[in-house]
């Protein structure tokens, strides 16, 4: 029958009966630990960029030396760079090749980079894996631009600057992925459109933030259950205003409804006044 489905299910006895092109455990997205800093060494840019249906478009080919990412890599397996969740498309034993469409170097700080820069790396979290950051979808926002580095003790503070359009998935002591990197956030200024973190001495070591100059860019993602409850909330937002306006007009037609009924009241009673004169 048309509407019926079927699922197959196939019971492997062993982890070596598996097909070979396939990982052992499933991929789910990241976590925001980032597992190393790789060098850009050699960007290839083209013009006639293949995409998914087989359409060209202009973009460019990142080479990217690493030791980490590329264990366990296979052709379409997903990489965070900076945060960007990008699909390797080859691979050796000490590099590997990402393709970065318009829409990609529209969004993010890929645009900016050059040969020799370093970026984050982060591997698809395992879907057994431990998650010590908080899930990061790889869909970077927007690029935000980096305010000011300020040292207390070993720490050092980062404030950022974002859009109108992520400000409202930022909130204190909430989570942010800043070029791949999970970091809670400390203040944010709705007023000024900026928001600040602090990093540890560790955390400075292993991502390419502190790295990086004020006033240039830094990948942005907002926790996306934060983005989904506010979807939720919105909608409930939406019908509530819906209703509460179909309350308005209801109680509008009833005072209506009542002067009306007031105003024949005066009429009857003047009549039978004037007929009883």
């Amino acid at each position: 029958h048309k509407d019926t489905h079927v699922l197959l299910i196939v019971i492997y006895k062993t982890k070596q009966e598996l097909p070979l092109h396939l990982p052992t455990f499933a991929k789910m997205g990241f976590t925001g630990i980032v597992e190393e800093m790789g060098e850009v060494v050699s960007i290839d840019r083209k013009a006639g960029l293949e995409m998914w249906d087989g359409t060209k478009t202009e973009g460019f080919v990142l080479k990217i030396k690493c030791k980490i990412a590329v264990q366990g890599a296979y052709i379409g397996c997903s990489i965070a760079v900076n945060g960007t969740c990008l699909t390797a498309t080859a691979f050796d034993s000490t590099t590997f090749e990402v393709n970065c469409a318009p829409e990609t170097l529209r969004r993010t700080d890929l645009g900016d980079l050059k040969v020799g820069s370093l970026v984050n790396l982060e591997r698809a979290m395992g879907a057994n894996d431990r998650n010590s950051g908080h899930f990061v979808q790889g869909h970077v926002d927007e690029a935000g631009k980096i305010l000011e580095f300020k040292r207390e003790g070993e720490s050092l503070w980062v404030k950022i600057a974002l859009s109108d359009d992520l400000l409202p998935y930022v909130v204190p002591k909430g989570y942010i992925a800043v070029d791949g990197a999970s970091l809670t956030v400390c203040e944010v200024n709705q007023k000024e459109k900026w928001f600040n973190l602090m990093l540890i001495a560790h955390t400075q070591q292993c991502v390419v933030i502190p790295l990086k100059k004020v006033g240039e860019k830094v990948n942005l993602e907002g926790d996306c259950l934060g983005k989904y409850a506010a979807s939720a909330v919105r909608g409930v937002a939406d019908r509530v205003a819906s209703l509460e306006h179909r309350v308005r007009r209801a109680e509008a037609s009833a005072h209506l409804a009542f002067s009306l009924a007031a105003l024949c009241g005066l009429v009857l009673a003047w009549k039978s006044f004037r007929k009883a004169a």
